[in-house]
């Protein structure tokens, strides 16, 4: 059985909420194993395992999460030339537009040959102020539907092999 393997990171719970809405729906398909994994937990046998992933991460002064950026520094050179062609999706939880570190994540999966599958799932929080960054997150309905979307739509193509 394939796995969907769904790394993230979260500070202030966006990207939490985030991550187990796309768990969710990843794990409507009975075909797939949908495993999460803290960016701080996940290394390098568990990315060979996996037939696909899904990177969360928050925005940080405009790039990934440091932590994330720490997982893919771990795992990099251990999964090259070992998982070409996988597929893979990702989704940030910005403060502002969150294109720095959805660029970021794609630049590795370039380097790794990993294969996109989705546009990078961006949702903003508006986040500005300090005390507006560090507050606990609250995620609408509406964009964790759109991150439930995105797993089930990841394992569904992992189940039927289309990826």
């Amino acid at each position: 059985m394939p796995t969907l393997l769904i790394v993230h990171h979260t500070l202030t719970g966006g990207t939490l909420q985030m991550a187990q809405a796309a768990a969710e729906g990843g794990a409507a398909e009975a075909g797939v194993q949908v495993r999460m994994l803290r960016a701080q937990e996940a290394g390098v046998q568990d990315v060979l395992a996996a037939a696909g992933y899904l990177f969360a991460t928050p925005e940080n002064l405009a790039s990934m999460a440091g932590v994330m950026k720490d997982f893919f520094d771990r795992t990099y050179y251990g999964a090259l030339e070992r998982i070409e062609g996988r597929p893979y999706a990702s989704m940030v939880c910005a403060g502002s537009d969150g294109e720095g570190a959805a660029r970021q994540i794609a630049r590795i999966a370039m380097g790794w040959r990993l294969k996109p599958v989705a546009e990078p799932l961006i949702v903003c929080t508006h986040a500005q102020t300090p005390e507006a960054i560090a507050a606990p997150k609250r995620i609408a309905e509406a964009d964790r539907e759109r991150c439930r979307a995105l797993g089930e739509a990841l394992a569904t193509g992992l189940a039927l092999g289309i990826f």
